[in-house]
């Protein structure tokens, strides 16, 4: 089953907004990035990633002085099976991780309803949780 496992947020200081986040409610820091996408800090509570990004692309058509909810991102078990329905409802392909070698981040974005921007990923997001292991049913 695919579970909700990041978040990002789209902020003109990342660092002040991570460093309120981190003392309002004691999220850890997990990683502090600056790619050709965007720059910020990943948080976390232990369950979910939360991304605070300063954008250096418009992926959302909203422009760059866009503030607020960017995408989520969703942990699979079969990156190619998940892409593929979810294309087959209707979703389109945005862009591929560039590093197949980066694990601990997005490895497909693709546009859903509404032009809503999301990831999809096999590999948890830095400080998020797993995907719970499979559970064999009980003997009869």
């Amino acid at each position: 089953m695919a579970k909700l496992r990041h978040l990002a947020i789209a902020a003109k200081d990342p660092d002040a907004m991570a460093d309120f986040y981190m003392k309002a409610f004691d999220f850890k820091l997990v990683r502090t990035s600056d790619g050709p996408l965007a720059y910020g800090h990943h948080i976390s509570d232990g369950t979910i990633d939360l991304a605070i990004l300063r954008f250096k692309t418009d992926q959302i058509g909203k422009g760059m002085d866009y503030t607020g909810l960017h995408h989520f991102g969703i942990l699979v078990e079969d990156l190619d099976e998940a892409q593929k329905v979810a294309l087959s409802f209707g979703g389109k392909h945005y862009m591929d991780q560039d590093n197949p070698d980066r694990t601990g981040g997005f490895e497909v974005k693709l546009y859903g309803p509404e032009g809503v921007l999301f990831d999809v990923a096999e590999h948890p997001w830095t400080g998020s949780e797993a995907l719970p292991a499979a559970v064999k049913e009980a003997a009869d």
